[in-house]
């Protein structure tokens, strides 16, 4: 019974949610199908619904179907992977590891802003404002005593923040941005091209399950990105010939959609219920360290010349899902953009949660100290 009603209610919120996307798509907005997806998620999730009460109600739709959505966009950055970003990160690797760095930094002190100006104890603060993601932070806040809850509310307010601007602003600068569309584009179906889909999905699935193994960030993402990408590199060593996917652009739209509902049904009213001053002071922790990125990225852009839409996905203190699905909509390096914001993530998760606790002991023990 709770498996029948979970995809029912799955279904419900799936469907409804397309309706959202579909009429933003009518706006050429970048990303409008994820965006109106999320919008009609979050409706639906704060709307109060006493026909969907009961003991197998759950907190937003399943997390597979997220990872669909991110296995999706992952084989299709997989099949545009090229050696020219070998070449960037070559040319440019000091310049992105400083701005990494950087940003690390202002997402720290935006969690000290936080701290100091807020109700919420310094741990909460630093794991909400730091950009590692809206299921890694929660789940290591709560391993050192902080609040996961208000991480959660926090880091999904940063994440709605970005989608809602930075595709915006990235999409009025880039003149030549095509959303995509439900047009359909005659693909030529044969044996081969099936046989290399079939084993292009296969390595995909097997690099997501590899990178899930190793609690590697984001692996459904990354790792069905690994995947393709290796599978396309041996598939002619083993056919005498470059493999070719029938890969739809309606997959891009479905998985938007996914992406979008799963962030939507886990908003809702409730979550802000005494939590006034800690919303506040955190959408405007946010909103500094997104105007932040916005400057340095003009700036990168111009020392670089890497493309400005390209620079500012990158770097953008949101989800490597939602800035690949961002950069597939605005035609901007995709590749580029999930290998810096992995770089970023795998660099958070690496060093920041050691020097929280570090940080976490010292708060505590302080107190201590000050009474002898």
């Amino acid at each position: 019974m709770q498996i029948y009603y979970t995809l029912l209610l799955n279904a419900f919120y799936l469907l409804f949610s397309m309706i959202g996307g579909l009429i933003l798509s009518f706006s050429r907005i970048p990303i409008a199908w994820m965006l109106g997806s999320l919008i009609f998620a979050v409706l639906l999730s704060s709307f109060p619904k006493k026909w969907l009460k009961s003991k197998y109600e759950m907190n937003g739709i399943h997390p597979y179907w997220r990872q669909i959505g991110q296995a999706i966009l992952g084989i299709e950055l997989g099949q545009s992977f090229s050696v020219s970003i070998m070449v960037t990160f070559e040319d440019y690797f000091f310049i992105i590891i400083v701005m990494v760095i950087f940003s690390i930094a202002i997402a720290f002190l935006s969690g000290i802003m936080l701290w100091r100006f807020s109700n919420a104890n310094m741990m909460t603060s630093l794991f909400g404002t730091t950009p590692g993601g809206i299921s890694a932070m929660p789940t290591i806040a709560e391993e050192v005593g902080a609040n996961a809850f208000v991480v959660s509310i926090i880091q999904t307010l940063r994440i709605l923040l970005v989608i809602g601007v930075i595709p915006f602003v990235a999409g009025k600068l880039n003149s030549t941005t095509v959303p995509i569309s439900l047009e359909i584009h005659p693909i030529t179906l044969d044996h081969l091209t099936l046989i290399f889909t079939g084993i292009l999905i296969i390595g995909a699935l097997a690099g997501a399950n590899v990178c899930k193994r190793i609690k590697m960030p984001a692996p459904w993402l990354v790792g069905s990105m690994l995947g393709a990408v290796i599978t396309q590199m041996f598939f002619p060593l083993l056919f005498g010939h470059i493999g070719k996917a029938y890969w739809p652009h309606g997959l891009i739209i479905f998985a938007q959609i996914l992406i979008g509902t799963s962030i939507g049904s886990r908003v809702n009213k409730d979550m802000f219920t005494g939590l006034g001053r800690i919303v506040g002071a955190g959408l405007l922790c946010s909103l500094c360290l997104v105007i932040s990125m916005l400057v340095c990225s003009f700036l990168i852009a111009d020392i670089t010349h890497i493309p400005l839409v390209t620079c500012i996905l990158a770097f953008a203190p949101g989800g490597v899902a939602e800035m690949a699905t961002a950069a597939i909509a605005l035609h901007a390096d995709s590749t580029f953009v999930v290998a810096v914001q992995s770089l970023r993530l795998i660099t958070i998760l690496i060093l920041l949660p050691p020097l929280f606790r570090f940080l976490n002991r010292r708060e505590l023990f302080q107190p201590i100290q000050l009474r002898k």
